[in-house]
C-alpha cells in the first residue's frame, strides 16, 4: 500500500538519494559527463535545499506502510515537475502516476492561484511515461549544462 505525502526536511536526503539512484540506473547512460555532473550539482545543492525548507519547492513522496519512500516528486515554479523518481524494483505499478495525479490536484487546489497545467523538462528515457500521463512536447529537444530534455506539457 503506497501514500502520498508531503516531506518533510528529515526526508531530503533520502529523497535525494533516491533520485541519484534512479537516474544512475536509468538516464546518466544518455548523458555527457557534464550532463551527470549537472544533474549531481543540482540534487546536492544547499540552495535547493533551502528552498525547500522555506516551502518555495514543493517535494511528495510517495512511501509504504512503513514511511519508506518508494517514490517522489517535485515542483518548482508552482507547476513545473523538476524531479520524478521511483525506486527501480516499483517501475510499472503506477507510483509514477499517482505521484503526478497528486501533483495536479495540488496545483489546482492548494495554491493561492490555482494552476491549469503541469509542465516537465522530460529526460529521453521518460518521454514515453509523460506522453501515457497526457504531456505533449510544446518544443523541440533542448541541451542545457550537459542535460538534455524535452519540455512538455500537460493540461489540467
Amino acid at each position: 500500500m503506497i501514500t502520498i505525502r508531503p516531506a518533510m526536511i528529515n526526508d531530503w536526503e533520502s529523497a535525494m538519494a533516491l533520485a541519484w539512484r534512479t537516474f544512475q540506473k536509468f538516464e546518466a547512460k544518455e548523458y555527457t559527463q557534464e550532463g551527470v555532473e549537472s544533474f549531481l550539482d543540482f540534487i546536492s545543492d544547499e540552495t535547493l535545499k533551502k528552498m525547500f525548507i522555506k516551502g518555495y519547492y514543493q517535494l511528495f513522496l510517495a512511501v509504504n506502510e512503513f514511511d519508506t519512500i518508494m517514490g517522489m516528486i517535485s515542483l518548482r515554479e508552482e507547476n513545473h515537475i523538476s524531479l520524478l523518481f521511483v525506486e527501480e524494483k516499483l517501475h510499472h505499478q503506477g507510483i509514477g502516476s499517482s505521484l503526478i495525479a497528486y501533483a495536479s490536484e495540488y496545483v489546482q487546489k492548494s495554491l493561492p492561484v490555482p494552476r491549469l497545467d503541469l509542465t516537465v523538462h522530460a529526460a529521453p528515457t521518460a518521454i514515453p511515461f509523460y506522453e501515457k500521463c497526457g504531456f505533449v512536447p510544446i518544443q523541440e529537444m533542448q541541451e542545457k549544462n550537459g542535460i538534455v530534455y524535452l519540455p512538455m506539457k500537460k493540461e489540467l
